[in-house]
């Protein structure tokens, strides 16, 4: 890793093992190697652990005179969390970029080391931030090493798991620093350590002093080490003794808080002297550190609850500047033993500084044991609810359902009851539990009909959404709900909300089918701007690819795209992606759509939302169906299939079956093909998006293998959506349907009114026309003909790198006597290009800078600079100016 750096790439390891196993050792290690390198560290601190960023500043203080070169939102939220300026609430996910930004700006002066001890004790807004931001570490120059015990997860990074030492390296190691011991106690201490170096460097000392220290019977190794440290601690005089259970209290190391909070206790500043002698803490000039963060533990658990009740209360005192508020409202906290409004009112305050620093863990916390410290029913209540929406900023979705819980036990408050329903309700949804969210939405809506009708509205908004997932009957009384709400005239929640009713209710032929109305409706809701708010807008982009207006669509989700990467707001992405993606996938632009998704599919897992992971993994199954790419389709299609909620269909079984369906179709699977798509149009989920879409598919497979009838159904449903859209791309595709039902005199007419009704840019669909048209002249015996359809179906395909179809074409074009060249790479200028450097080299094209880029990607901008190096050779250019001349047409995924 540090010769990585040296070279400028990146890298980060997590180092885990049980206390004392050496990964302090190890981090040491790298530093002492780190020449050439500027070493920044950082360490967890356990009474930290409810102060949001604490852990993160600690690391960062070096490198914060370069928050100006971040783009703005990330530099807002950095000044904003460390107390630099005030607080915005925001994406907790933008301080993570944040900080890889600030990094990859302080490895612009030369490669960096970072290291980060005891992670386990980093407060959860840091430990966040730190593994979002290595996850994405790529050519900066830096290096990344953290450590921490077993329970703390970093997902993402390579880990080395330390074990010990083997028997014989313990016993030289014993030799080495404790060779006076008798045979029989040397036994004891390897036989109690079982490999672990602190071990055996501490209990020999210990063993020394109280000869009870092992037992001869397994301990837990914390408890074992911490031992031989109190067997230490306890030789030392009373005051010394005092003064270290005041530091262990207060373990931030502050030396002037120590000293002035341990001098009402009779300590003196030279009570320090024995514990430094006795190598059990360090000292500088403004810092009291422990050798070993299990001295401290020893220390502060040894401790009589009284007497640590009595250190508290002095830290609280001590701590009495305004920006050690936070810090000592846990000390009052800590000595608190019932209700006591005023350091309830004190936590409350502390999270309300948490939550607005984008700090939601610390924040959940500190309202929780304030709700503990609250005699009035409905300010616990009130408290509760307010730690359940922190815990659901935060995405933990078990805390959140859990203080929503004891929040709605806690209060007959109706607003109070709604907000409970909805953190519920929230957390189900992301869980995949779509029956029960849409069931607490619409109750939740039902409570606030009367009082809040708009409130209302947005809660049966989203009930519609898991609905959607779920089957028509849920479908139709979700959207008559919502349609019966006495919403005003005009208004953009209003417009969204009956456009949406439409759209679903026509999806399972419920709708009048007028499309006139449809018309009417998509341009209120446009005028308004699809309401306005996130989430209404996001409504109106789905509500119009349900209504086949895909271009539309794809415009106003990317729009809300933009504004999504301009704000920061990482966790709002995964939905909007997953449109935008859906849209490009519908356009042929099936590289885009690759990018999309893949980068939807990667935040969503990062956030645990697995309502995302399903769907975006449906639409990488198709994407990979088309590209003929089988392990890779059946891959993502069975994580669109996994865990469904018991009694409803998984959220991505639609895009899974068609995928499979469209894979079948490719290598000419035709019965199989069938299989699939009968299914999903017989099926809970027929419509969805993929059903109407898939419906020429189902033809074609059905016609193959000469059995027409059963596709006639489900061909007049198309037909009829056809009539109510009122899309051209549509209506070439009824056509191409017809002309593989008709007869010999009429196929031909149908086949050239599909090709002219294709618009441009729907390439795909357009050589699946002119394949099936050129197999059809074939059989008819008219080669010439055939050969011009089939020649541009081939050089379709292969340009878009959809290889079974291409090699389908190729095969019809041998049969009419025209041998071409196998399909092989992908042509274009970007088929050379990772799917990383092609969306840099897509957005350097339109003029964006390396930092405007890497805040779109959330990249680095160093990152975002070595994938154009990477990128320019392959592409034919020397600077980004030439980009523009470069032709980016759609390629392969």
């Amino acid at each position: 890793m540090l010769a990585d750096c040296r070279a400028g790439r990146s890298g980060s390891l997590f180092i885990t093992g049980e206390p004392g196993i050496g990964k302090t050792a190890l981090l040491e290690y790298a530093a002492s190697a780190a020449a050439g390198l500027r070493v920044v560290r950082s360490t967890g601190i356990e009474s930290e652990a409810h102060l949001p960023f604490a852990g993160l500043h600690l690391l960062l203080r070096p490198a914060l005179d370069r928050t100006g070169a971040l783009p703005a939102p990330q530099a807002r939220a950095v000044r904003g969390v460390f107390g630099l300026a005030p607080a915005e609430p925001g994406d907790r996910m933008l301080v993570g970029l944040a900080v890889l930004s600030l990094l990859a700006e302080f490895a612009d002066g030369g490669a960096v080391l970072c290291l980060v001890d005891d992670a386990q004790w980093l407060d959860r807004a840091s430990a966040e931030a730190l593994l979002f931001a290595a996850r994405r570490l790529d050519a900066e120059g830096i290096a990344l090493i953290i450590a921490a015990r077993p329970g703390f997860a970093a997902p993402g990074l390579t880990q080395l798991s330390l074990t010990g030492l083997d028997a014989s390296s313990a016993a030289g190691l014993l030799a080495e620093h404790a060779a006076t011991l008798s045979p029989a106690d040397r036994y004891r201490v390897l036989a109690e350590a079982q490999g672990n170096p602190l071990a055996l460097l501490e209990l020999p000392a210990a063993l020394a002093a109280d000869r009870s220290v092992t037992t001869g019977h397994a301990m837990p190794m914390t408890d074992t080490v911490q031992a031989a440290f109190l067997h230490q601690v306890r030789r030392l005089p009373e005051p010394t003794q005092q003064l270290l259970l005041v530091a262990a209290a207060e373990d931030t190391g502050d030396r002037d808080v120590i000293l002035r909070a341990a001098a009402p206790l009779g300590c003196e500043p030279s009570d320090l002297v024995p514990a430094e002698a006795a190598g059990l803490v360090r000292l500088d000039d403004d810092t009291v550190r422990f050798r070993h963060p299990l001295v401290r533990s020893a220390v502060y658990h040894a401790a009589p609850v009284s007497l640590r009740f009595v250190v508290h209360t002095a830290l609280a005192g001590a701590l009495d500047r305004p920006e050690d508020a936070d810090r000592r409202a846990w000390h009052h906290a800590v000595v608190a033993t019932g209700p006591d409004e005023a350091v309830a009112a004190e936590l409350e305050r502390t999270a309300q500084r948490a939550a607005a620093r984008s700090g939601y863990a610390a924040a959940g916390a500190a309202y929780e044991r304030a709700a503990v410290l609250t005699r009035s029913r409905p300010d616990r209540a009130r408290r509760l609810v307010l730690a359940a929406e922190a815990a659901a900023e935060e995405g933990d979705l078990e805390r959140m359902v859990e203080l929503a819980h004891r929040g709605a036990a806690s209060t007959d408050d109706p607003a109070l009851a709604i907000r409970t329903i909805r953190v519920r309700a929230a957390a189900a949804f992301h869980q995949g539990s779509l029956s029960t969210a849409r069931e607490l939405l619409t109750e939740a809506a039902a409570l606030a009909q009367a009082s809040d009708p708009a409130l209302a509205a947005h809660m049966l908004l989203d009930a519609v959404h898991a609905a959607w997932y779920l089957g028509e009957a849920e479908i139709a009384d979700t959207a008559e709900r919502l349609d019966a709400l006495p919403l005003p005239a005009g208004d953009p929640l209003t417009d969204v909300a009956r456009l949406l009713t439409w759209v679903v209710r026509s999806a399972i032929g419920r709708g009048d089918g007028d499309r006139e109305i449809l018309a009417q409706r998509i341009a209120a809701a446009g005028r308004s701007g699809f309401g306005g708010p996130h989430d209404t807008i996001l409504v109106g982009a789905t509500s119009l690819q349900a209504a086949g207006q895909d271009t539309d669509a794809h415009q106003v989700a990317a729009k809300l795209l933009a504004q999504c990467r301009d704000q920061g707001w990482i966790g709002r992405t995964p939905p909007v992606l997953a449109c935008v993606a859906r849209a490009s996938t519908f356009l042929g632009r099936h590289t885009d759509a690759w990018d999309e998704a893949t980068e939807a599919l990667q935040i969503a897992r990062e956030f645990g939302h697995r309502q995302w992971v399903a769907e975006t993994s449906g639409v990488l199954a198709y994407l990979a169906a088309v590209s003929g790419d089988e392990h890779g389709c059946r891959a993502f299609a069975d994580d669109a299939l996994g865990a469904p909620e018991p009694g409803a269909p998984a959220p991505g079984l639609a895009w899974a079956q068609w995928a499979l369906a469209l894979l079948d179709l490719g290598h000419a699977r035709w019965e199989s093909a069938l299989t699939q798509l009968a299914a999903l149009h017989t099926g809970p989920v027929r419509h969805q998006l993929p059903g109407l879409r898939s419906v020429p598919d189902l033809v074609e497979a059905a016609v193959r293998l000469g059995r027409p009838a059963e596709a006639r159904e489900a061909l007049a449903w198309f037909t009829d959506w056809a009539h109510h859209a009122g899309q051209q791309w549509i209506d070439a595709d009824v056509q191409r349907c017809r002309a593989l039902l008709a007869p010999e005199t009429e196929a031909a007419e149908l086949y050239q009114a599909a090709l002219r009704l294709h618009p441009d840019g729907r390439e795909f669909e357009r050589a699946r026309t002119a394949l099936l048209y050129g197999e059809w002249l074939r059989r008819m015996r008219r080669k010439s003909e055939a050969r011009i359809q089939l020649r541009d179906a081939f050089e379709t395909f292969r340009r878009h790198g959809a290889t079974p179809w291409a090699e389908r074409a190729r095969a019809e074009l041998d049969a009419t006597g025209e041998v071409v060249r196998k399909p092989g790479a992908v042509g274009g200028a970007l088929a050379a290009l990772t799917p990383q450097e092609r969306k840099i080299v897509r957005l350097a094209a339109r003029g964006l800078s390396n930092r405007d880029i890497a805040a779109q990607l959330f990249l680095s901008p160093r990152t975002v600079g070595y994938h154009l190096y990477k990128a320019f050779p392959k592409l034919g250019v020397t600077a980004r100016t030439e980009l523009a001349a470069v032709e980016l047409a759609d390629a392969s995924p």
